[in-house]
């Protein structure tokens, strides 16, 4: 019984992260969409929500990486840390991905409490956005050794719906061998 309330508060959360995601794309002074894309707006498309996606991964800092120029759609270039590597498993398979910090935001209220995720896998040109999808996560408490990815938060950045952003492109590092069939889905072609 106690798995089955786990699984509805997942669930509740990954529908209010939906929610909230559509509301931000529906808003007229917020949306990355374009203006055309805006009239016709109802919802984004979301993969099934699926628990096996949400996933406890051991982590380890590495706190001596150099700040570096991740690329991006335009010929702008970010300045990224790596802050560390989760490793963990999804269908039978080891994967390891690297987390993270965007140093124009340390700072920031909000931003600079987050770790920046991003990823391609095989859904990607197919049922997912080509150029790879992004999580957001909240920096882990200090001496942590664990961090929580939940793929079903997983988001298309804001070059699949306008051609007016820059967005970062995910490192080679970050290159799943498996298809993740959660979070943000990509019928758009």
């Amino acid at each position: 019984m106690n798995c089955t309330t786990q699984e509805k508060s997942h669930t509740e959360e990954i529908q209010q992260h939906q929610y909230e995601l559509n509301t931000f794309y529906a808003d007229v002074e917020e949306s990355p969409l374009t203006e055309e894309d805006l009239k016709i707006f109802k919802s984004l498309d979301f993969f099934p929500i699926n628990e096996n996606y949400k996933v406890e991964a051991s982590f380890e800092l590495t706190p001596n990486e150099p700040v570096f120029e991740m690329l991006t759609t335009t010929d702008r270039l970010a300045n990224y840390r790596k802050y560390g590597i989760a490793t963990f498993s999804i269908d039978e398979k080891e994967i390891k991905l690297s987390l993270y910090r965007n140093q124009k935001y340390l700072d920031h209220p909000e931003y600079g409490k987050l770790l920046f995720l991003p990823f391609k896998d095989l859904t990607n040109g197919d049922t997912s956005y080509g150029g790879g999808r992004f999580i957001d996560i909240d920096i882990p408490e200090k001496n942590s050794s664990s961090i929580i990815i939940d793929f079903n938060k997983a988001y298309n950045p804001y070059c699949a719906y306008n051609k007016k952003y820059s967005c970062p492109i995910p490192p080679y590092e970050n290159h799943l061998e498996v298809a993740i069939e959660a979070g943000v889905a990509f019928t758009k072609q």
